[in-house]
Formats: C-alpha cells, sequence, structure tokens
C-alpha cells in the first residue's frame, strides 16, 4: 500500500503565500518512475489538475497558476511541493497530492486525503 500525506494548508490573505508538502510512503521503490501532481477542488467544482512533475526539466501548470505557483520534488524524500505565490481568492480549494506509476502495468496512482487552502481578503 502506498499513503500520501500532505500539509501546508490553511487560511491566507489575497497575495500572500503557502508552501504545501506532499510525502509519499509505503510500497515505493524507483519514486523517480512516478509523476508526482497537485490537482484541487473548489466547491461545487470538478477536481482540476493544477501542476505535475516528472523531473526537474519537466514540469507543467494549469494556465490558472503559471507564473505564481512552482512545483518541485525530492525523490529521496519521495515528496512533492508546491509553492503557491501571490494567491487570489479563486485559489480557495482543498489540494490534492497524486503520483502515477509511469513503470507498473496498469499506472496505479495514488490520492492524497487533501489539505484546504482558503483565500481570503
Amino acid at each position: 500500500q502506498v499513503q500520501l500525506v500532505e500539509s501546508g494548508g490553511g487560511l491566507v490573505q489575497i497575495g500572500g503565500t503557502l508552501r504545501l508538502s506532499c510525502a509519499a510512503s509505503g510500497s515505493i521503490s524507483s519514486i523517480y518512475s512516478y509523476d508526482m501532481s497537485w490537482y484541487r477542488q473548489a466547491p461545487g467544482k470538478q477536481r482540476e489538475l493544477v501542476a505535475v512533475i516528472r523531473s526537474s526539466t519537466w514540469t507543467t501548470y494549469a494556465d490558472s497558476v503559471k507564473g505564481r505557483f512552482t512545483i518541485s520534488r525530492d525523490n529521496a524524500k519521495n515528496s512533492v511541493y508546491l509553492q503557491m505565490n501571490s494567491l487570489k481568492p479563486e485559489d480557495t480549494a482543498v489540494y490534492y497530492c497524486n503520483i502515477k506509476s509511469r513503470a507498473i502495468i496498469g499506472n496505479p496512482d495514488y490520492w492524497g486525503q487533501g489539505t484546504q487552502v482558503t483565500v481570503s481578503s
């Protein structure tokens, strides 16, 4: 089994910053063969992809967060991070960590429990 634990969410003012962390544990080998992602889900909306990282030279972002959010990973710690700057009210959501294997047949993926981010004035 694989467990993902997110942390770092909270209440922040407009224009503020937060850094989310997600640590994976359990039956993981070769973490470098996993894509690591952040998704978010706002009330009444579908879950959406925020950012994905495959390596330090391969990342992708939703248009709504480009230039404000930065995804990074530390394979030695089985961890992925999301640095969020210049936060806006529309960034308010539950943020979920996801890892997806590229190497295992069936490409299994795993989710964290989510962490709430609230941006207010």
